[in-house]
């Protein structure tokens, strides 16, 4: 029986090496991946074939290949969103509809829906005031979907896209037979903490840059308010949500689009558990305004119980086990402390 075929953009960023590693471990599998930077050492044995270059202008050369899953990574994430604001367009949105372009039109011509697997965001949310994101607790899906940010503005219109091109593309009339169409599958991440690479600029990368910074004994300014409460995930919870939902068949799913949760801490509390691990930790409160306002416009945690019902989702980290089983042991051993 000859492999499948399996393409994830972005290989390179924290997801896709974490995501690629986990996916080398599946019998069958034949990796290509897909980054503007040359795949890391980490992974490159992994791979069966990588193409470098900007995704935009190599998708064209995906038509020949035969995928029967796209794992669609690649994305300007919400900070540099904020600053570049046509260039993360061009990337997040235009990106993703190039690929579900080719996914539609690869699964109509050859009578095989393609699994289109899309990371989407806490970002797409948008809280009107601190008030109500403190009143309002874990949020379910179809709530505050008015985002503040470009990178949620991108993150929910292309979760619409997935929805379109999944269901909707072509406008057959409701007695013809309907086309094969890509299965679509989007999961919306909080904050992602990898114990393996390190943190890239994202809006809630304060957490993880606070233990790296203390673990070297360097001093660090945290650039949101202690108060700031959000949720996040570890790392191999975010790879073992997307094989999870991945693998489960399409009729038992009612959405589209799924919250995924572990755990939500202030700032704050992230401080303390920081000096717990090292005690002589030089960590201060400097709130940048643009990215405080960023945090601020997500909601403190969402609801999953959609996740957990559907398809059975169960986080393996809780806080004490992020920090104690998860992080804190390969921070030490990363640096030696």
């Amino acid at each position: 029986m000859a492999d499948k075929t399996v393409l994830v953009t972005g290989a390179c960023g924290e997801i896709g090496q974490a995501l690629v590693q986990e996916l080398s471990k599946r019998a069958g599998l034949r990796i290509v991946t897909a980054d503007i930077a040359p795949l890391p050492g980490a992974i490159k044995n992994s791979v069966a074939e990588h193409v470098q270059g900007d995704l935009i202008y190599k998708i064209k050369t995906f038509y020949d290949y035969d995928f029967d899953t796209i794992f669609h990574l690649a994305a300007s994430l919400s900070s540099k969103a904020e600053i570049a604001t046509e260039e993360a367009h061009r990337i997040n949105v235009e990106g993703t509809m190039q690929l579900l372009m080719l996914a539609a039109y690869r699964s109509e011509k050859y009578k095989k829906a393609i699994k289109f697997l899309y990371p989407s965001s806490i970002a797409v949310y948008g809280m009107p005031g601190l008030d109500v994101k403190r009143s309002a607790g874990a949020i379910h899906e179809e709530e505050y979907n008015a985002p503040h940010t470009m990178y949620g503005c991108n993150k929910l219109y292309c979760e619409k896209l997935g929805m379109y091109y999944s269901h909707f593309n072509g406008q057959r009339h409701l007695d013809t037979r309907p086309p094969v169409m890509p299965d679509f599958r989007g999961l919306r991440f909080p904050g992602l903490i990898s114990a393996h690479t390190l943190p890239n600029g994202g809006t809630s990368d304060y957490g993880p840059e606070m233990l790296h910074a203390a673990a070297q004994g360097k001093p660090y300014a945290c650039f949101v308010r202690a108060d700031t409460k959000t949720s996040f995930m570890a790392m191999p919870d975010a790879i073992k949500s997307l094989l999870m939902l991945a693998d489960v068949p399409r009729e038992k799913l009612s959405h589209v689009v799924y919250n995924v949760a572990a755990f939500a801490l202030t700032a704050g509390e992230f401080h303390d558990r920081v000096l717990k691990a090292f005690p002589d930790a030089q960590i201060s409160f400097e709130p940048d305004p643009r990215r405080q306002g960023i945090v601020d416009s997500w909601p403190e945690d969402v609801d999953d119980s959609l996740a957990r019902a559907e398809w059975g989702w169960r986080p393996d980290y809780d806080v004490d086990a992020f920090f104690d089983r998860y992080f804190l042991p390969e921070i030490r051993k990363r640096y030696e402390r």
